[in-house]
């Protein structure tokens, strides 16, 4: 066993935090901030990618595995892990963030350093919510994303930031008041009482929670609301669209590639984990709710005039195919899921940089406002289209992979969940391909476009590793499929000895 292998899940998810604390110690040097930002978010990155490397793909369970007692009463554990579901949302985060530091090198003007440190805090809390393995401890970091993304959004934001931000946290705060109350009912009947998610597990399978089959669809649903508003799954999803539009590019970056995965990833892990029977009983609903986000939030992001809101409303449709995909319990369709959240995560992640990218040169989302851009910014053009076609699902680019493994896996268990879903696809080639060509074609709308900057060293290095990524995935998917296969395959056969091994 390599030497880093104890610690390197704890260095990883507190070198953010120690990095934004030191900054807290520095003067108000800006360019000295933005230095160190990146340093230690590019730090981080580098030892998180330790986490692959020494991975056992073959192996099923939780790796990395530190199980410390922490509070004796109650009974709370320091205890994190990852498996294949986890380990490669860490590493997103990881290699998010410093791309979050590029993109906001000189857009951030104001308030510089408090900007950067709640951005490191960010990182520490989305990393503790992936790798937590007590429910108390869970719970905290849940909870601890919310005041630097909320403070991103009010402080950094645009003209209506206050109220966005408000929105969001209101939205997000209220869902996770269910959860905790489910949280603390296991904690009361399990015997002894525990926090920790594999005894909780263990102790639900073995049938020795007492009240727990008269209880378990309400356990069920109050984690439920919890994950689904943070997804944002219709018809909980109205806070995305103005949190999106007035938060910085950064803070969008992070939303929408890391932060609404932890809605999808707790269902995986939780829902689907610790309530297998119920997960099954109300596939149906949930799959008709996923269903409607996909068109839903296609239809919408097809009419928008304001790119950024465009953007964020197709968040809401392929995180409908994450749901489907989940709840079809398919091998296809949870194995899809887990890489349509990797693959959103690089390229709606690349969608919003480009799109502030634009908005600092011409303070504006407005589609109506530029054209002919292909012409002026050449480099600039042809990256968002490369972006673009990996979002849309060309083949050879992550998003085919994701979503054609979803589309099977939704035929296996229904085929009009499949014939449903798969408009999706068409409707996504229609919006995204239609707002390419109304901004980078036709005639230049006003003058100031014809001088516009293509981009920056900057720029460039925060937005070609998303396209590097993009590719990388699409063309060797098995990289990281290999390492999802064995904890998905784990997760049903769960769910399969739980409950009747019926299709929803």
């Amino acid at each position: 066993m390599n030497t880093l292998d104890h610690q390197i899940l704890s260095l990883v998810t507190f070198m953010p935090l120690a990095g934004g604390l030191l900054l807290v110690l520095l003067p108000r040097r800006d360019r000295d901030i933005r230095i160190f930002s990146l340093v230690v978010s590019l730090l981080t990155f580098v030892l998180s990618l330790h986490l692959p490397v020494y991975f056992h793909r073959g192996q099923t369970g939780f790796q990395y595995d530190i199980d410390i007692p922490w509070i004796s009463a109650p009974n709370i554990h320091y205890h994190i892990g990852v498996d294949g579901i986890s380990l490669w949302l860490v590493v997103l985060t990881t290699f998010l963030t410093p791309l979050c530091v590029l993109i906001s090198w000189k857009s951030v003007h104001d308030r510089v350093k408090e900007f950067f440190i709640l951005l490191l805090i960010l990182e520490t809390a989305l990393i503790g919510v992936f790798i937590s393995l007590d429910l108390f401890l869970f719970y905290f970091f849940w909870e601890a994303t919310l005041i630097p993304m909320a403070l991103l959004i009010g402080v950094f934001g645009h003209e209506r930031k206050v109220y966005a931000a408000v929105k969001f946290f209101m939205y997000t705060m209220i869902g996770s008041v269910f959860m905790l109350a489910a949280i603390l009912w296991l904690y009361a009947h399990t015997s002894p009482a525990t926090f920790d998610f594999v005894e909780i597990q263990k102790q639900i399978r073995t049938g020795i929670v007492p009240n727990f089959p008269a209880a378990a669809q309400w356990l069920f649903l109050g984690f439920f609301l919890a994950f689904a508003v943070k997804v944002p799954l219709f018809p909980f999803h109205t806070w995305l669209p103005d949190a999106h539009v007035e938060a910085p590019t950064a803070g969008s970056v992070l939303l929408a590639g890391v932060l609404l995965k932890m809605g999808t990833y707790g269902m995986l892990r939780f829902n689907l984990g610790l309530f297998p029977e119920q997960s099954r009983h109300n596939a149906p609903w949930i799959i008709v709710l996923a269903l409607i986000g996909i068109i839903y939030g296609a239809l919408v992001a097809l009419v928008q005039p304001n790119m950024k809101k465009l953007i964020a409303y197709s968040s809401v449709s392929h995180l409908g195919f994450v749901v489907l995909g989940i709840f079809s319990f398919t091998q296809m369709g949870l194995n899809g899921a887990m890489f349509v959240m990797l693959a959103h995560g690089v390229s709606t992640g690349g969608l919003f940089m480009l799109a502030g990218i634009l908005h600092e040169r011409r303070h504006t989302y407005e589609i109506r406002e530029f054209g002919g851009l292909a012409a002026v910014m050449p480099i600039y053009a042809a990256s968002y289209l490369f972006i673009l076609l990996a979002s849309v699902g060309l083949p050879l680019m992550n998003g085919f992979i994701g979503e054609f493994l979803v589309l099977s896996g939704a035929f296996q268990a229904r085929a009009i969940y499949g014939i449903l879903a798969a408009t999706g696809v068409i409707w996504s080639a229609g919006y995204l391909l239609w707002m390419y060509q109304r901004v980078f074609y036709g005639k230049v709308t006003h003058p100031v476009n014809n001088s516009l900057a293509d981009l920056s060293g900057f720029e460039k290095a925060a937005v070609w590793p998303c396209i590097a990524a993009a590719l990388v995935m699409g063309v060797a998917p098995i990289l990281w499929l290999g390492a999802i296969d064995p904890a998905v395959q784990s997760a049903l056969a769960f769910a399969q000895i739980a409950g009747k091994v019926v299709m929803p």
